[in-house]
């Protein structure tokens, strides 16, 4: 009997009392599973195992998770990412081999563009932190503007990033906005929708991401993904870790780069 399972309070509101009480004493809950987050196997009934609910337009799956990794919740996307979702936990999707991507044009401050993605572990205080590095493949305007300039970071300033001097230092708690891990893999970067709606994508990948175990090692320990943006031109597609610390760098020296922290989707921020 699967005694440690949590089943949130809104979990519960949206699978029903009669849902909910049959995952608890065992009848539908799995005798394993791989963890949506981590990726890596548990047992509900020697894990302490979190039930959590995607929510997409038309769709809900769910899905299980060690409860070190994410707590038991409900988490909105839309319903293309739910099928992504979908995809990767049955294995009916091949995932990207790589660690670096770039998305379909994404609603991002300032309208549409193109944003690369690339994930990474970043030394701080002396431990490795999961990190994703986003840069747009062309300059962002502000929304109204006429003319050519890029407002990327001052746009995100005012979304609540901070300007990093030093990538010695750990960026903040960014409220309101998380990353989408399913299935150990990546699928978006959230904030906030407006006028206090759920949450909305800033950033989506066209294909579920795959990071490396260390970096899922990394997320399972901190609950934190540090996010770094520059604008157009500054990091570029860097092969080895050694060298995109360089870049964040030179980056920050030059006054190119932002930087918050996020948890995982659905989590709570600080």
């Amino acid at each position: 009997m699967p005694r440690m399972l949590d089943v949130s309070d809104e979990v519960r509101a949206e699978i029903g009392d009669e849902e909910a009480d049959r995952l608890l004493v065992g009848d539908d809950a799995p005798r394993s599973y791989d963890c949506t987050s981590c990726r890596t196997p548990g047992d509900p009934e020697n894990d302490r195992t979190s039930t959590v609910l995607f929510v997409g337009e038309e769709t809900a799956v769910l899905a299980f998770a060690h409860a070190t990794c994410i707590p038991s919740q409900v988490v909105s996307v839309s319903e293309e990412q739910l099928q992504g979702a979908v995809r990767s936990i049955t294995g009916d999707s091949p995932a990207s081999a790589q660690d670096t991507g770039a998305a379909a044009p994404q609603n991002v401050p300032g309208g549409q563009a193109v944003l690369g993605i690339t994930s990474g572990l970043v030394l701080i205080g002396g431990e490795l932190h999961p990190a994703l590095v986003v840069e747009p493949t062309a300059p962002i305007a502000r929304p109204g503007s006429d003319g050519p300039g890029d407002d990327f970071l001052p746009l995100l300033i005012e979304q609540g990033f901070i300007p990093v001097t030093d990538t010695a230092e750990l960026p903040t708690l960014l409220g309101g906005w998380s990353v989408l891990l399913a299935a150990g893999q990546l699928h978006a970067v959230l904030q906030p929708g407006a006028e206090g709606g759920g949450q909305v994508a800033w950033w989506q990948a066209h294909q579920a991401l795959s990071v490396t175990d260390g970096w899922r090692a990394a997320v399972q320990k901190t609950q934190r993904v540090l996010i770094y943006a520059a604008p157009v031109g500054s990091i570029g597609q860097q092969p080895r870790e050694d060298l995109l610390r360089d870049a964040l760098d030179k980056a920050a020296a030059a006054g190119k780069l932002v930087a918050a922290a996020m948890p995982l989707a659905g989590t709570p921020g600080a």
